[in-house]
Parts: C-alpha cells; sequence; structure tokens
C-alpha cells in the first residue's frame, strides 16, 4: 500500500477530506509511485495563516543564520543526491542524466545564496541636508505562495524558495500534484535543514482549489507575494489576481523558443543544439526549442543532418544512460499534446521518426529501449514547411516537437523568432560576432544563447521571461531578491530641528555668466 501524502499547516499533516488521485510513473502506469490527498481552498488558507503567524520570529532570525539553514539544505541535498534524482527519474520520467543535473541545480543555488545571508545589502546615502543621514534596507516582503509546475520538480521550486526563505519570508508552495512524491522528498529535506515550523508550508491541490485559496489568502491580507511557474494562459489570471489587490506576481511562463541557423553556422554544432534544445526532457521544458529559423542557403544541409540525428535518437527507458528522452510527464500532458498534433497541417512535410504520436506495437519507433506499451512514450517530430500563420509557429507545443521554417536576411529572422509574441529563450548558429550581436540586440527574449541550446540555466544568471513568457520578473542570482524582499528607506535627523527637504537646503551662488576671455 502506498503512503498517502497530505498538505501542512503549521507543520502537521493536514486533513485528507479532499479527493484524492494517485501520482503514476509516466515509464510505467502500473507502478503508482504515491497517492496524494488533495486540498481544498480553506486549507490553503490555513496555512497561510499559519505562515502569517511564523513570519516575524523567522524574519528577526539574523539573515546570515538563515543563511546558514540555506547551507544545511545544500548538504542534505548532496547527501541524499542519488536517492532523489531516482525519484525524479520515476515520477516524472526524466532521463537519470537529466534528473542528476536537476537536483545539481538545487545544490548550486543553495551554495549561491547561503552567502546572500551576509550580503542583503542597503546603502547610506548622502543627504542634502547637514546632520542628517540617509539609509536604504531589504526587508522580507512577508509570506510567498508559491505555485509551481512539474518539469522540473526540485530545481525550479528551488528557485523561489531558496531565496524566499533566505530573506526571511514565509512560504506556501503549492507544487504539481503529479510530482507529489518529489515535492514531499524535497519539503522534508527543507525541514530537516533547520526550517521553523510554520515558516514553510505545502500544500497539494489543484487548479481550481488552488486559484480559490489564492484569492481567500489575498482578500484577507494573508499573502504578500505570488511565486507561479506554469502556462501563460493560467499566469495571466494568476497576474490579474494578483493586481486585483495591489500586489505583484513572479511570473514564469511558456516559450516558443527560437533558434537562428546562419549561413555561416557550424552545422553539426547546430545540429547537436537542435536535438538537445528540442527533444531532451521530451521537449517539455519551458525553455525548449519551438521553431528553427533556418537560411536559404543552409536549410537544405542542415535539415538532412538534424533529421538524421533525430532519426538515430534513442528513446524509451529513462534510467536507460543511452535515452535521450523518456516519456511525457502524466496522461494530461500526453492528452494535450495529441492535440498539438492536430495541428499538422497538409502544407507541412514531417520527419523524425517512422510514425507520429503515441509509440506503440503498431505504431514503432525504431531502437526504442524497454516496453513502449508500458507508459507514455511518444515520437520525436520534426515539421518542416512551417508558416507564421500556423498553429504550431506561433503557440508553445509541450512535447518533442519542432517546427523548421526558413529566412533570407537576419532581420527577418529576428522578426520571425519574436512573432509568437513569447519572450522567454532565443539561440543563434553564428561564427559572425556581429550576427551575434545584431540577434541579441533585435530580440525580445529574455535569455539569449550565442552557439549553445535554448535551454540551460546557471543558478548565479537571471532567469525568466517578457511578453506572453512572464511579466520581467527575474529567478536565480541576486536578481531574485528584488521579488521576496521590498526596499524601505530611513531618514535619521540628528540636527536637533526641524530641516525640510528641497526647502531648506544650502543655498549655492555660481556665476554662470562668467566667460573666458578670447586671445
Amino acid at each position: 500500500m502506498k503512503r498517502l501524502i497530505t498538505s501542512t499547516v503549521g507543520g502537521q499533516p493536514a486533513a485528507a477530506t479532499g479527493n484524492r488521485v494517485a501520482s503514476l510513473n509516466p515509464s510505467r502506469l502500473d507502478d503508482v509511485v504515491a497517492e496524494v490527498a488533495l486540498a481544498d481552498a480553506d486549507t490553503f488558507a490555513a496555512a497561510c495563516r499559519s505562515a502569517r503567524r511564523a513570519q516575524k520570529a523567522w524574519a528577526d532570525v539574523p539573515a546570515p543564520v538563515r543563511g546558514r539553514v540555506v547551507a544545511n539544505l545544500g548538504r542534505l541535498v548532496e547527501a541524499n543526491f542519488e536517492a532523489l534524482s531516482a525519484l525524479v527519474t520515476r515520477e516524472v520520467g526524466k532521463t537519470l542524466t537529466e534528473a542528476r543535473g536537476e537536483v545539481q541545480e538545487i545544490v548550486d543555488t543553495c551554495d549561491f545564496f547561503l552567502g546572500e545571508g551576509r550580503r542583503l545589502y542597503g546603502q547610506t546615502v548622502p543627504s542634502e541636508m547637514p546632520d542628517k543621514q540617509l539609509f536604504t534596507f531589504r526587508v522580507p516582503v512577508g509570506v510567498a505562495a508559491i505555485v509551481t509546475a512539474g518539469n522540473f520538480p526540485v530545481a525550479v521550486p528551488s528557485w523561489y524558495l531558496v531565496p524566499a526563505l533566505l530573506c526571511g519570508n514565509a512560504v506556501v508552495w503549492k507544487p504539481a500534484e503529479y510530482a507529489a512524491a518529489c515535492a514531499e522528498a524535497f519539503a522534508e529535506l527543507i525541514r530537516r535543514a533547520g526550517v521553523p515550523k510554520g515558516v514553510f508550508e505545502v500544500v497539494y491541490s489543484d487548479g481550481p482549489n488552488t486559484y480559490a485559496g489564492l484569492e481567500a489568502g489575498l482578500r484577507e491580507g494573508l499573502i504578500d507575494k505570488i511565486g507561479f511557474t506554469g502556462s501563460s494562459e493560467v499566469g495571466a489570471r494568476i497576474g490579474e489576481l494578483a493586481g486585483r489587490h495591489l500586489q505583484s506576481a513572479c511570473l514564469e511562463l511558456g516559450g516558443k523558443n527560437p533558434m537562428v541557423i546562419t549561413e555561416d553556422a557550424d552545422l553539426d554544432l547546430a545540429v547537436h543544439g537542435a536535438l538537445f534544445a528540442g527533444f531532451g526532457t521530451a521537449g517539455q521544458r519551458c525553455t525548449s526549442l519551438g521553431t528553427l529559423i533556418v537560411h536559404d542557403s543552409v536549410l537544405d544541409e542542415f535539415t538532412r543532418r538534424l533529421e538524421d540525428a533525430v532519426q538515430g535518437a534513442v528513446v524509451g527507458d529513462p534510467a536507460d544512460p543511452s535515452v535521450l528522452y523518456g516519456p511525457l510527464m502524466s496522461e494530461r500532458f500526453a492528452e494535450r499534446y495529441d492535440g498539438f498534433l492536430d495541428w499538422i497541417e497538409d502544407h507541412h512535410r514531417v520527419s523524425g521518426s517512422s510514425g507520429t504520436g503515441r509509440i506503440t506495437a503498431d505504431n514503432p519507433r525504431a531502437g526504442f529501449v524497454g516496453d513502449p506499451a508500458a507508459g507514455l512514450f511518444y515520437h520525436p517530430v520534426l515539421v518542416h514547411g512551417v508558416r507564421p500563420e500556423d498553429k504550431i509557429f506561433q503557440q508553445e507545443t509541450f512535447g518533442p516537437m519542432v517546427g523548421v521554417t526558413r529566412y533570407s536576411t537576419l532581420e527577418e529572422a529576428i522578426e520571425l523568432a519574436d512573432a509568437p509574441g513569447y519572450g522567454l529563450s532565443a539561440a543563434i548558429y553564428t561564427t559572425d560576432p556581429r550576427k551575434a550581436f545584431e540577434f541579441r540586440r533585435g530580440t525580445r527574449a529574455g535569455m539569449v544563447s550565442i552557439n549553445n541550446s535554448t535551454s540551460g540555466a546557471e543558478a548565479h544568471l537571471p532567469f525568466g521571461g517578457n511578453g506572453r513568457s512572464g511579466n520581467g520578473s527575474r529567478q536565480s542570482g541576486v536578481w531574485v531578491l528584488d521579488q521576496f524582499t521590498r526596499w524601505q528607506s530611513m531618514n535619521w535627523d540628528y540636527s536637533g530641528r526641524l530641516q525640510r527637504a528641497q526647502m531648506d537646503t544650502l543655498t549655492i551662488s555660481p556665476d554662470l555668466d562668467y566667460r573666458l576671455d578670447p586671445e
């Protein structure tokens, strides 16, 4: 019998009163990883109240000490590295190599932020008045409600949870229910690192109850910040909800990430980058490659090489080290991806595999590793001849599908890259530095790669997008501190008299009419 995973309120398990769902291994659907009790909106609000009660005491803990808690978490993750990696592979189907990279990202994040506990700097600012000093301080926002997706079930949450806790906030985390076992394991490591009860709550819930819980928490003044990773459509609703309550949301949303292949590109290198960007994690990253934009002069040669690479890529059991990608994460995502395949039109040419859709005995994939009938495995798809008006060009297709289109001038390529209205990640392959910088200057993407994949975040670099990909907020590095702190200014006048700014300032009398005599 599988252990039941429940939400926490006040650091204690909440009553399992809601519906229950099974989290399944997408590589072996007969393997139930966990049973999850879904909480209702009242439980979410109760967790926010508990976090509110605990937050002030946590904020009073000196920031360097909170940094030691972050350090403890990093060491705990290292000590449980292989077990957590294996759980990520089992529950969301990520290859073991990628799962280990994901867990390493938590370690990197902790290593970076443990030092920020000693660098939550303010400034001493000169005053325009004598005998007066001005100061600025970073103060925690209060209670942060964090809602994350399951494609990166532990790494992306760490981008929110680690800096939020370091800055003195309390956190209510709503992870994806289909990745609940990963979330529970990570949450336990956070608690064991020394986070006090009530400061960190975890609520497992579905979309409607989460939204209702956020609405209730905002209405009661319990939530001071929302962090959300998910689709652009849901992100728009979350941002609207936060705005109605005069709060800002940190939104990390979808992407239709372009990759431009110039006429002078190293084509073999570009093929490697496109293969990983488009089909790593089965195309289920927000930074996955959406559309290849290839120069006319190299279109035929590049696509020939890419087709060979995709045809030869190994799909199947994610525990096998030869596999490029495993299954889609859950039946819900598989059903949605089936709908994206319906967007393939008569003017498109499809390549990359012996079929499209789910890999089965009747729809086989050459070189498949494992039993395709056991899980949610799908053929990789290259869609050639994509046009700007096509749905495949305009919309995110979350899965192993990459569109291919052509261009003739770099100006046209930049226009195509930005046309869908997203703005998360963009890449260009070129050996000409001028093209690289022109592309960087022209694209709206928040992250730009030169001769590299559209995917690949580092813990000390800002992560985030613009347009349909986000509201300009950034995660990772020092930039995320602006999401989880607010600036407080203080002026201290020790002159013994009232000094009025802009009115009682010292006046300088220059002679601005003076001119040097010409020789």
